[in-house]
């Protein structure tokens, strides 16, 4: 699909018949306007509840997504979120938080959001409209990567440039729309739909549509790195302790996970250099810090896999 081929031209105006559901008008509100304050609220939140159902439609599609990233990352492969607008938001926000709390290099989710940065915070006119920018964008990509376009409608055109360079390198692709309908599905090898229906305002993609989208980014990056071991039971085993509160934080973890008391966890914390992970490990098994480093790595960083490998080699 090329510029030329793309059948959204910038400024043209789409015929009804043709917009996305995200677009349609919403019965449920069409009094929005005129009813008291509070009932604005309820209506607004009555359509935000139908969010996870939609979402919860999605996740056969969504669970294929996360083994195949979980297989592309584990060889080394990146993931990389491309939308515009609110969906690039929603990108960003998943990419950057994903390294504190799962202890991630910042290179493996990576969001490229249509205008740079500083989209971030104000609206860039006609960054959304290019597809050039698009596939300039996704020109890092490799067949060893996983291609993530969002785009609430399934029509953006800057998605619609990464997604076909991102194909073209051999990538896998992956496309998360609330549009059952979505014109660049034919693009995506995976297409995660969470059909939310009309937003309370019509075309204002930043209420249900958003929700979705971070509802389905968290839970995509979330479930992939459960998959690589970056998670001990439900404890986030891999945290950076790159603050006050994290620091404190990793110590309740170590605290819970092991029974023990706050001094001896804190002193395994400080001989590991504040490596959580290790750290537990060494709790756990009775290992040296060379030791426990040693079985981690063995283990691909996983701490059950190295505590099994652990009760493998006494009975061995």
């Amino acid at each position: 699909m090329s510029a030329e081929s793309w059948p959204y031209q910038p400024g043209a105006v789409m015929p009804a018949s043709s917009l996305a559901p995200t677009e349609q008008r919403n019965p449920r509100t069409a009094d929005i306007d005129i009813v008291p304050t509070e009932e604005v609220l309820r209506l607004l939140n009555a359509e935000d509840a139908t969010v996870p159902a939609a979402v919860a439609g999605a996740l056969p599609v969504l669970a294929a997504v996360v083994d195949k990233v979980v297989e592309c990352v584990g060889a080394g492969g990146l993931v990389h979120y491309f939308g515009a607008g609110t969906s690039g938001r929603m990108a960003v926000l998943d990419a950057a938080e994903v390294v504190p709390t799962f202890g991630v290099a910042r290179d493996v989710f990576v969001a490229h959001h249509a205008g740079g940065s500083r989209a971030l915070v104000a609206a860039v006119e006609g960054a959304e409209d290019d597809v050039a920018l698009g596939a300039r964008d996704a020109g890092a990509v490799s067949a060893a990567d996983v291609a993530v376009g969002i785009t609430a409608s399934g029509r953006t055109p800057y998605v619609a440039g990464a997604l076909r360079t991102a194909r073209l390198a051999g990538a896998a692709t992956v496309l998360i729309s609330s549009n059952p309908a979505a014109p660049l599905a034919g693009l995506a090898d995976y297409l995660v739909v969470a059909d939310t229906g009309p937003e309370a305002i019509a075309g204002s993609t930043r209420l249900k549509a958003a929700t979705a989208q971070k509802l389905l980014l968290n839970a995509l990056s979330t479930a992939v790195m459960v998959r690589l071991g970056r998670t001990y039971s439900n404890l986030m085993v891999a945290l950076s302790g790159t603050n006050a509160k994290l620091r404190s934080r990793q110590l309740t973890i170590l605290t819970e996970a092991t029974g023990l008391d706050q001094e001896t966890c804190q002193a395994q914390l400080t001989a590991c250099d504040g490596d959580l992970r290790l750290a537990l490990l060494c709790l756990l098994s009775g290992l040296a810090p060379e030791a426990a480093a040693s079985a981690l790595a063995s283990a691909d960083g996983s701490l059950r896999g190295a505590l099994a490998g652990r009760i493998r080699s006494r009975h061995s």
